[in-house]
């Protein structure tokens, strides 16, 4: 008997411990959140008050509690919290807020998973403790006065799945270390002062759908690493000073809808792998230094809407194939070397409404069936060595604004049809 009641004391004993041990740990537990939250709070308060006094005023919840002895940020403006309350998003765009990031203490949000301060005028440099935002998915930096350096340090946020510092002044290179973003699926960094080349390890972030990195100051080839991002669907390089070769592979980025290459020195044919890019909406190359003909595999972009190959020196006569794009809306070859005949058959082009084959060596008659493009806005064939008539049923072309046929060998009477261009703002006919 005695054994028993030894025993059941024991169990008992054991159990209080246990109780005991599990309210301690909860209380622990709960003691260190509520410090963890007030350190956020403590955080956005004294960054609050940084900012330039005009723009405080969108941030008039950010304030202490007056009758709780703990301050929640979870119904401030701007701030998402998790069911902990704990701040994971802090949106503040365009709320035309002025100051730096020099005083936010990114070590005090352990969960923020995003981070929006996009059109606003933070100014200053991105501070390297930006790294302790370790949870971070998505970052939107952009329309805003930032200088300085992208920092090295923003190669350690690898949850990260959006970039974007576009639209600032930042200088300098790319950082390489931001080919260890791995599941990064956008990067736009387009209208800043970057320089040097794009990393050659960018063919890394295999989960790229969009990079955006048009007007900047980058040198140097595509790297051929870029051509394995085949999840691409928008890729955006013009405006640099990129050079070399449009790269050969490049028809293995099969996913894109739009390619812009335009305002580079980029040399060279243009590779006719590019015309395996069967969902390619846009297609800009223009005022390169791009030569040879224009491939005739380019009959395979059904899809395009939008070609312009303008200010090259692209040789060799306008492909027939090119009259089957059946959406395409805009068409810009001028300034280039082109020869031979407009093809027959380029009135196929029903939905086009700007056509521009100015300054090139285009002989023979303008074809009938251009009269037969009715949505026709904007018509340049001026420049060329076209010859024979303007025909009457160029009155057919109604919405006509301008319309330049100068500087050709054109012959006979302007056609009363003319007459009939109600909408035409701009005629050449010297």
């Amino acid at each position: 008997m005695l054994l028993q009641v030894l025993v059941a004391f024991f169990l008992v004993s054991l159990y209080n411990v246990g109780v005991l041990s599990i309210d301690s740990s909860s209380s622990l537990n709960h003691t260190k959140h509520l410090h963890a939250v007030g350190e956020e709070v403590e955080s956005l308060l004294k960054w609050k008050s940084t900012l330039g006094s005009q723009t405080r005023s969108f941030l008039r919840s950010w304030k202490r509690s007056c009758t709780a002895n703990t301050t929640s940020p979870c119904k401030w403006y701007g701030i998402t919290c998790n069911n902990k309350g704990s701040v994971t998003e802090l949106n503040l765009t365009g709320l035309n807020l002025q100051g730096t990031l020099q005083s936010f203490a990114f070590s005090s949000f352990a969960n923020c998973v995003s981070l929006d301060l996009s059109n606003n005028k933070l100014s200053g440099f991105i501070p390297p403790l930006i790294r302790n935002l370790s949870k971070l998915t998505y970052l939107d930096l952009s329309m805003n006065k930032f200088l300085g350096h992208i920092p090295v340090e923003v190669g350690f946020l690898t949850n990260m799945n959006y970039l974007n510092i576009s639209q600032n002044q930042i200088s300098g290179p790319i950082p390489s270390s931001i080919c260890n973003l791995i599941n990064l699926h956008t990067l736009y960094l387009s209208q800043n002062q970057l320089s040097g080349t794009i990393p050659r390890n960018i063919g890394k972030l295999k989960f790229l759908t969009g990079v955006s990195l048009y007007a900047n100051n980058l040198s140097g080839p595509i790297p051929t690493s870029l051509c394995n991002l085949i999840n691409l669907n928008i890729l955006y390089l013009h405006i640099n000073q990129l050079s070399g070769s449009i790269p050969n592979d490049i028809g293995k980025l099969i996913s894109l809808t739009q390619l812009d290459l335009s305002e580079n020195y980029f040399v060279g044919p243009i590779p006719t792998s590019l015309c395996n890019m069967s969902h390619l909406n846009i297609l800009y190359l223009f005022n390169n230094v791009l030569s040879g003909p224009i491939p005739k595999e380019i009959r395979k972009l059904r899809s395009l809407t939008d070609l312009q190959l303008f200010k090259n020196s692209l040789t060799g006569s306008i492909p027939t194939s090119m009259c089957n794009f059946s959406n395409l809306s805009t068409l810009y070859l001028y300034e280039n070397q082109l020869s031979g005949y407009i093809p027959r058959e380029i009135g196929k082009l029903r939905s086009l409404t700007d056509l521009r084959l100015s300054a090139n060596s285009l002989t023979g008659p303008i074809p009938t069936s251009i009269y037969n493009l009715s949505n026709l806005n904007i018509l340049y064939l001026n420049m060329n060595e076209l010859s024979g008539y303007i025909l009457q049923e160029i009155g057919n072309l109604r919405f006509l604004i301008d319309l330049g046929l100068s500087a050709n060998n054109l012959i006979g009477q302007i056609p009363t049809s003319i007459c009939n261009l109600s909408n035409l703002d701009t005629l050449h006919l010297f």
